[in-house]
């Protein structure tokens, strides 16, 4: 590693601590980052039968038993008429395309396709924790830091010495010197065989370069995702007005502390009062009507303007004005805030309060939580344990800086209207529809759940299946997300958590309550549902879900072949199934404090969620529409949930 830096510190010009190997890369990894890129296994495509089958089991949880009778009768049908013709045609189209997996392209293209605005339908949030030295939380010095170690995972990707991305089964056997000396021998071509025999699984990485100078560009019918490799400068709002200035020296090395931070305090002094034509909320709109603002923009002059804000590494947001500490008003704030100072298409925005809270808002069609997570964790590492920029410093800058451009939009009455009116449609949809709810309960834990033989994912899982069961009494589509990204190009699958088991633990409790003779009856029921809540997400993980095959049958029936569809997919119980009423995913990064998205349909519940080890609490972010679906009562049913879930977690 000394050996990495030392050559890289003769390769950089100059001598100084802005251009040493040691500044510019936030890891020098001695693993190359995409060494076992070219050696994933591809995604496997599950059995007709295994998915007919598991696609069954899952319906029964949900639909009556008439119903369910005719969804089987449906599903026998696709077996033995439909199904096999066209899983043979998925059969083709995978083999023709062995550079990539069977879902990466459509699922790009259903992400880019779908006309609902982004903000709160799709961009998810995280809101990390403070810096224990206040004076670290300074907006200056915070959004300072976090731009320097962002472009030193940048430069770092770039250069391909950011470590890969690996899930070790044993870290103290896998995680080791001897591990990157022998996979690092290997040929690309075979390296991932050779870490598996350490029991490590590396990662697919592809996503990683859609991260930075990335944005999705609203088009009639479909948008589409413009990418600029060799991007340097960085795009800031702040109070609706857009800047930019570059974060990258002209040879690729990263600009000095005190540069960037001259940059920074120069827009946080411009006095201006907040703008009265914020273009930023046209990202907030529907995409076809932002697609036809747009191309009304570049025509009346702003084409420079845009390829500026296309191209930017990443979206700095200043939002100083907003001194609320409430977690609540954070959590609004970062999901949705009033979008005047916001640009929901960028690949990535990290948010600046004026109390230094910090987070980010992601557009999701790029990719998914491993890249955004990973990003988060190490970028937001750097900044606690290796800040660049400290508070003592702020005195010795010039209140304002050459360096900064300021990008102004020309208007016409045409985009003042188009404006008027997403501000007026935005706050409608975000203050009077929306409710989120944010919960830290301090109740069991891990270790309470590890120590009982169950997962804490298992029961996080039940916990809000018996919050909906004490409600309605019924069960409901039910969405986990879960990453196949061991494989090459892989996305997601769906968890199916409401099980037969959980099905029938959560009737029990409701009926008859929790009690010391129940308890005991129903901890061996709990294991029953962790096992099979394991089994599935072992299953997903593997690729062998049915959601994401269903997904291709149906859309290659729609690309192929003329007539009536499946019976299968126009059976009431398929449309049901994929109306998920509780979308949940859990946030697995030790610097997040909090994060959700929305609800994914309007009568459902968007819940993002994580059990934290540090002070052993649950954190959760609910979001729900308030004319369907009630927030607060959810939680509130959460909370007795949780009380009979730990009261059978700690019976004997």
């Amino acid at each position: 590693m000394e050996g990495i830096s030392t050559l890289l510190s003769y390769i950089l010009p100059g001598h100084s601590r802005s251009v040493t190997a040691d500044y510019q890369f936030l890891q020098q990894s001695w693993l190359p980052t995409m060494h076992f890129q070219a050696s994933l296994p591809r995604l496997p495509v599950p059995k007709l039968e295994d998915t007919c089958k598991k696609y069954l089991t899952t319906q029964k949880t949900i639909l009556s038993p008439e119903e369910f009778q005719q969804t089987a009768r449906n599903v026998d049908e696709f077996q033995l008429k439909e199904g096999p013709q066209l899983h043979q045609k998925l059969i083709e189209i995978d083999a023709e395309n062995k550079h990539t997996s069977y879902i990466s392209e459509p699922w790009f293209d259903m992400y880019l396709s779908d006309r609902r605005p982004l903000p709160i339908n799709f961009n998810p949030y995280m809101i990390f924790y403070q810096e224990k030295n206040a004076a670290y939380n300074s907006p200056l010095v915070k959004a300072t830091n976090i731009v320097i170690s962002s472009a030193r995972f940048l430069r770092a990707l770039r250069a391909g010495l950011l470590e890969p991305q690996i899930f070790h089964m044993n870290k103290k056997k896998s995680d080791t010197k001897l591990f990157r000396v022998v996979t690092r021998i290997l040929p690309s071509r075979i390296a991932t065989y050779g870490a598996y025999l350490f029991k490590a699984f590396p990662l697919d990485m592809s996503q990683f370069e859609n991260l930075f100078g990335t944005t999705r560009i609203p088009e009639i019918g479909k948008d589409r995702i413009t990418k600029d490799p060799n991007a340097r400068h960085v795009l800031v709002m702040r109070r609706g007005y857009f800047y930019t200035f570059d974060i990258l020296n002209e040879d690729g090395s990263i600009r000095s502390p005190h540069e960037i931070a001259s940059c920074i305090n120069s827009i946080l002094n411009d006095p201006r009062e907040p703008n009265l034509c914020p273009i930023g909320i046209l990202t907030t709109t529907e995409r076809n009507q932002w697609a036809q603002n747009r191309r009304h923009l570049v025509d009346i002059g702003n084409a420079d303007v845009f390829r500026k804000i296309d191209t930017a590494t990443f979206l700095l947001i200043l939002d100083d004005d907003l001194v609320s500490e409430d977690f609540p008003v954070l959590v609004r704030h970062f999901l949705h805030s009033d979008g005047c100072n916001r640009w929901f298409d960028k690949s990535f925005s990290l948010i600046i309060t004026g109390k230094g809270w910090s987070g980010i808002n992601f557009e999701h069609s790029w990719g998914d939580g491993v890249a955004v997570l990973r990003f988060c964790q190490d970028m937001k590492i750097d900044v606690s344990m290796r800040p660049h920029f400290h508070p003592e410093e702020q005195a010795h800058l010039p209140s304002s800086s050459p360096d900064v451009e300021k990008l102004d939009f020309k208007i016409d009455d045409v985009v003042m209207e188009s404006v008027n009116r997403a501000l007026k449609e935005y706050k409608h949809w975000t203050l009077e529809r929306l409710t989120t709810k944010h919960l830290l309960h301090n109740i069991f834990n891990k270790k309470q759940c590890k120590n009982a033989g169950v997962s804490p994912d298992a029961i996080m899982q039940l916990s809000f299946q018996l919050a909906l069961y004490k409600l309605e009494k019924r069960a409901v589509a039910t969405y986990e997300s879960c990453s196949t990204s061991a494989f090459k190009h892989g996305r997601t699958e769906t968890v199916r958590s409401f099980t037969e088991q959980t099905k029938a633990l959560c009737k029990a409790i409701v009926e008859r309550g929790t009690s010391n003779v129940n308890n005991k009856e129903y901890k061996k029921m709990m294991i029953e549902c962790s096992k099979t809540h394991a089994m599935l997400t072992k299953e997903a993980a593997m690729g062998q879900g049915f959601d994401r095959h269903l997904f291709m049958l149906k859309r290659i029936w729609q690309k192929y072949y003329d007539g009536e569809p499946p019976a299968i997919f126009k059976d009431p119980a398929f449309t049901k199934l994929n109306e998920n009423i509780l979308s949940t995913s859990t946030l697995n990064a030790s610097v997040v404090m909090g994060g959700g998205f929305g609800p994914v349909v309007e009568h459902g519940y968007g819940i993002g969620y994580m059990i934290d080890d540090t002070d052993l609490s649950i954190r959760l972010a609910v979001a729900s529409y308030k004319h369907n679906r009630d927030a607060s009562e959810y939680i509130a049913s959460l909370i007795s949930a949780f009380e009979d879930i730990e009261r059978i977690l700690l019976s004997e």
